[in-house]
């Protein structure tokens, strides 16, 4: 691994510090956009480091639906390749790039080295704990919350402008294409988003948080 990139990788993962010497070995991998790094029911091929980019983990089901489960950057810790690595079994999700992504894969040998290291130990760990309560969160999101209180959650925090199709959104909140543009399309008679191709501009981000906190006291419109 070239110095420079070595130091960006422990600049997001310092716990790592003192097996730079091992780092500096692994190669370094450039992934294009929307490709697979790992399948459910695979082995574990290491615990991946991201330097910069983006990581999708997906869980799907027989009918070719997926529910996003969280995203991993640099800095972060993919629960399900730490799980699998703990326990021994195969993977649970599946992780794929959401931007072009630069990333080390830390193979199970090394990554069990490491937790030897009282901080990255530490490190894992407390990102083990962060993690599962995003996912318990989600959990609660998608068993009692609204479909159309999640998407209004879901279009906030990405500034005025969110450049995504209707199907990633879907595949995001774990729906269908139909039931997103529907609802879309609902929020835009209500004056709270503008549709154009691929792109949503945000009209009323009050109106879209005060209905994705529940806070909003009119009833939705008839789909």
């Amino acid at each position: 691994m070239l110095p420079e990139r070595l130091h960006t990788l422990l600049s997001a993962y310092p716990a790592l510090t003192p097996l730079a010497e091992t780092l500096s070995t692994l190669p370094m991998h450039q992934v294009p956009s929307q490709t697979v790094l790992f399948r459910e029911q695979d082995d574990c091929p290491g615990f991946p480091l991201i330097v910069a980019g983006e990581v999708r983990v997906v869980r799907g089901n027989n009918q070719g639906r997926e529910l996003e489960l969280y995203r991993v950057r640099a800095g972060d810790l993919c629960l399900v390749s730490a799980a699998s690595l703990f326990s021994g079994q195969r993977l649970s999700a599946r992780g794929l790039t959401a931007h072009p992504t630069e990333l080390i894969v830390l193979p199970p040998a090394a990554f069990r080295q490491a937790l030897a290291h009282e901080a990255f130990r530490d490190f894992v760990l407390g990102l083990f704990a962060e993690r599962m309560a995003d996912l318990t969160a989600l959990i609660e999101s998608v068993a009692f919350q609204r479909l159309d209180r999640r998407l209004a959650s879901a279009l906030l925090g990405h500034g005025p402008q969110i450049h995504a199709t209707h199907q990633a959104l879907a595949d995001e909140l774990g729906t269908v294409r139909e039931m997103v543009t529907r609802l879309l399309h609902r929020f835009e008679r209500d004056g709270w988003v503008q549709l154009s191709r691929e792109c949503i501009t945000i009209q009323d981000s009050s109106a879209l948080r005060a209905w994705a906190s529940g806070d909003a006291d009119h009833p939705p419109r008839t789909l």
